[in-house]
């Protein structure tokens, strides 16, 4: 359903404390709608938005888990929801501009003498 491997869950599960399935007798995990939800979040930002755990995690902290903030075309390829796209292309604009100032300050280095 999510398309994660169980270990990669049950890390999910220690390092977002959002995540809180419940537990059978047998020990068992039992996940709610919301439970699913959030990993299908988790899994976007990590996955697909590049973000680290510590990013995902203050992500959520800011905005919360909302099904606006879930790609639910995430497991077909190609396919993304218009919030995954603006973020996509944000991020995109992002790397070109660092790429520019790295380049830009290359040819400063380069001036300088210091090579």
């Amino acid at each position: 359903m999510i398309g994660v491997e169980a270990y990669v869950l049950r890390f999910w599960e220690t390092q977002f404390p959002i995540l809180k399935p419940k537990h059978a007798r047998s020990k068992h995990r039992f996940y709610q709608p919301r439970d699913i939800e959030t990993l299908k979040l988790i899994k976007r930002l990590l996955h697909q938005e590049g973000f680290t755990i510590a990013g995902a995690n203050k992500y959520i902290r800011e905005n919360g888990i909302d099904p606006g903030n879930i790609d639910m075309a995430s497991d077909v390829p190609g396919e993304a929801s218009p919030t995954s796209r603006t973020h996509t292309v944000n991020h995109s604009e992002a790397k070109r501009a660092l790429a520019e100032v790295r380049r830009d300050l290359e040819s400063i280095h380069k001036l300088l003498g210091n090579d």
